[in-house]
């Protein structure tokens, strides 16, 4: 079957694409520049991520259209901190997974592919209301409605814990040192902001250190 990956250059849509593969999927990733502060640091790695695994990378960018949400991840400071703080909702950027997924489930029903994979995940479920279970299941209900059938959203993760989304990376062999998590727009990933916190916390608690180098 083919699928399409939303493959933003983070570990979580890099587990994803490796868990596509393992499953026998004829893969196909999609990544978006939609304007924020590091993603094209984000987009770089998803490039990498892809062709790692011999996978083409399609790239879409939606900056016009996003450009007037508001959100601190397109327009102010990125906070640091703890993935939970409050102040982390500072970087949730309205509508971004139901724009996404929307666009993923018309170029699969357009490619003839009968799933779109996304990396949404516990971890995330307290900040960001477009990656809780009920964002997840009504969002599967419409795509399967609008596309009368042809396409379905498959989130392999989405009660499983960051901790577990890298166990499970390194069963597959997933090359962590190419992904990307930061929030911040510098060359090397800050190590401080609430992205960066999370991944940290999820090697330590696999008991390995996180393959790539952190700068200030």
């Amino acid at each position: 079957m083919k699928a399409i990956i939303s493959l933003s250059g983070g570990m979580d849509s890099a587990v994803v694409l490796a868990e596509a593969l393992a499953a026998e999927r004829q893969v196909e990733a999609v990544g978006f520049f939609y304007g924020s502060h590091h993603n094209s640091y984000e987009n770089k790695a998803a490039e990498a991520v892809a062709k790692h695994y011999g996978v083409p990378f399609r790239l879409i960018d939606l900056s016009g259209v996003m450009a007037g949400f508001k959100s601190n991840l397109l327009d102010g400071e990125v906070p640091e901190g703890h993935y939970e703080d409050a102040s982390m909702s500072k970087t949730v950027v309205p509508g971004r997974n139901i724009i996404f997924a929307s666009i993923l489930a018309g170029l699969a029903w357009s490619r003839e592919a009968g799933e779109v994979w996304l990396g949404i995940h516990s971890g995330d479920h307290a900040i960001y209301p477009d990656c809780r279970p009920g964002f997840f299941w009504a969002m599967k209900r419409a795509v399967e409605e609008g596309a009368d059938g042809r396409v379905t959203l498959v989130a392999p993760f989405l009660m499983n814990s960051k901790g577990h989304i890298v166990r499970r990376g390194l069963e597959l062999g997933v090359p962590f040192g190419l992904t990307r998590t930061c929030y911040k727009p510098q060359q090397k990933p800050c190590g401080k902001c609430g992205s960066c916190t999370e991944r940290l916390e999820a090697f330590a608690s696999n008991g390995v250190e996180d393959p790539v180098e952190y700068g200030k």
